[in-house]
C-alpha cells in the first residue's frame, strides 16, 4: 500500500473509530464529544462541591450528598447483562479503554506519564485537524510568534493531555498521603473566605492544566464535589469513567439537570466550577474579548453570581515544571460592578471571568486547549476564522 494511502487510514482510523472523542481510545477516558459542537471534545461544564466537609475514608454514599445538586442515582459499575446488549462496537470500545486504563493505573507513575509521551509524540503528526486547529488559534493569539514556537506550544498540549490521562488513570490509588509529595495548593484562604460568607461560591476554570485531577483532588481534600457533564454515546464507557470520578465522594449531574442544581447549589451556599472557555452561541452566550478577538462566551456564570451575590474567583489545577508537581492555584475574589442596565452587567462581568482566564493561559500557554475552535462564532456579518 502506498505510504500516503496508509497515512490516510490510520488519520481515518483515529477520526471515526471510537466516535465519542479523539485519538481513538487513549483520551476518551476524560474528552467526551459535546453534540452540536465544532470542536473535538466536550469537558465537564460545572462542578458542585458541598459546603459540608464529610469525612471521605466512610465510604458513605449519604455522607456526600448536595442539596439537590445531585445525581439521581449513584455511580455504578456496568453490569454484564447490559455489555452483553450493547453492539460489538461500543463493546471493543469499553475494553480497549478498560485495558487501556488498568495497564496505565498500575504502571510506576514516572514510566506511565513515559510512555504517554511517546504515544502522543506517535500519532501527533497524524491528527492533521487538529493541529491545523490548534496552529490556527495559535496564529489568532500571538501573531508575534513563529510557525517553530507555536509547533512547541501545541506539542506541550498534546503531551500534558497525555499526563492528565495517566493521572485519570491511576486516580483508582490516589490517597491524600501518596499525592501530598506531588500536588500542593496555592490560595486556599481565597476559596475559604468567599466559602464562608455562605451565598456559594463560583469558580470559574477552563481547559488548562489538569481538570480532571483538580475535580478529584478537590474530594481527596474533604470537599467532594458534583460535575455536570454530557454523557457518553457508549453508555457502559460512560459508567466506568465516572465510576472512577465518584470514587471518594464526587457525584455526577447530567447536563439537562444542572441549571436547577446551580440555583439549589448557590442556596445552599455550595461552590460550582464552571468551565467557561469554550465557544458558544447566541442567546446562551455574549461576546467579549478573548485575546484581543470577539469570542461567543456563555454569561451563565455572570447572570447567576449577579443574581445570588455569589462569589466569584478562578481556580486552576496545573503543572509545574520548575517544582514537578501539580499545584491547584485559587485567585482572588473577582468583584462585580451592579449598575442600572442588567445586560451591561452580564457583559462586564463575563469580560472579567475572561480576562481571567485568558491571564492564566498566557502564564501556562501550553497547558491550554487550543485544538478548540474557540472563535469559532462571530459577530453578524463578520467572516469566519476557521476554514
Amino acid at each position: 500500500m502506498p505510504p500516503s494511502r496508509s497515512r490516510a487510514n490510520a488519520c481515518n482510523f483515529i477520526r471515526s473509530f471510537p466516535g465519542e472523542t479523539f485519538l481513538s481510545v487513549v483520551f476518551c477516558l476524560f474528552i467526551q464529544r459535546e453534540q452540536g459542537s465544532e470542536g473535538p471534545c466536550s469537558l465537564p461544564k460545572l462542578a458542585f462541591a458541598s459546603n459540608r466537609k464529610p469525612n471521605w475514608h466512610t465510604g458513605n454514599e449519604d455522607a456526600y450528598a448536595l442539596s439537590g445538586a445531585v445525581c439521581r442515582t449513584p455511580c455504578t459499575q456496568p453490569g454484564y447483562t447490559e455489555f452483553l446488549s450493547l453492539p460489538m462496537r461500543k463493546r471493543i470500545e469499553f475494553w480497549l479503554v478498560a485495558a487501556v486504563a488498568h495497564a496505565l493505573g498500575w504502571m510506576p507513575r514516572g514510566l506511565a506519564r513515559l510512555l504517554a509521551g511517546v504515544l502522543v509524540g506517535g500519532v501527533y503528526p497524524l491528527l492533521l485537524r487538529l493541529r491545523r486547529v490548534g496552529l490556527r488559534n495559535l496564529e489568532l493569539a500571538y501573531p508575534q510568534l513563529s510557525m517553530a514556537e507555536r509547533e512547541r506550544i501545541l506539542r506541550g498540549v498534546f503531551r500534558h493531555l497525555g499526563w492528565q490521562l495517566v493521572e485519570f488513570c491511576r486516580m483508582r490509588r490516589y490517597t491524600p498521603e501518596n499525592t501530598r509529595n506531588w500536588i500542593g495548593v496555592e490560595g486556599m484562604e481565597h476559596y475559604l473566605a468567599a466559602r464562608a460568607r455562605g451565598k456559594g461560591v463560583l469558580i470559574v476554570t477552563g481547559h488548562l492544566g489538569a481538570w480532571e485531577l483538580s475535580s478529584f483532588y478537590h474530594s481527596l481534600m474533604g470537599y467532594p464535589m458534583g460535575m455536570v457533564i454530557r454523557r457518553l454515546d457508549n453508555r457502559m464507557l460512560d459508567e466506568f469513567v465516572n465510576d472512577i470520578r465518584c470514587l471518594h465522594g464526587n457525584r455526577v449531574l447530567h447536563k439537562d439537570d444542572f441549571a436547577r442544581g446551580l440555583l439549589t447549589a448557590m442556596r445552599a451556599g455550595d461552590t460550582v466550577g464552571i468551565l467557561m472557555d469554550t465557544n458558544m452561541t447566541p442567546p446562551q452566550g455574549e461576546f467579549v474579548e478573548f485575546f484581543g478577538r470577539p469570542a461567543c462566551t456563555a454569561s451563565g456564570l455572570a447572570r447567576v453570581a449577579l443574581k445570588t451575590g455569589a462569589a466569584v474567583l478562578p481556580g486552576f489545577m496545573l503543572w509545574e515544571k520548575a517544582e514537578r508537581r501539580y499545584m491547584l492555584h485559587f485567585g482572588e475574589e473577582l468583584q462585580f460592578t451592579r449598575g442600572g442596565d442588567a445586560q451591561a452587567d452580564v457583559l462586564a462581568a463575563t469580560q472579567l471571568c475572561t480576562s481571567a482566564i485568558e491571564s492564566w493561559i498566557r502564564r501556562y500557554p501550553d497547558q491550554w486547549l487550543w485544538i478548540h475552535r474557540r472563535w469559532k462564532t462571530r459577530p453578524t456579518g463578520e467572516a469566519g476564522l476557521y476554514t
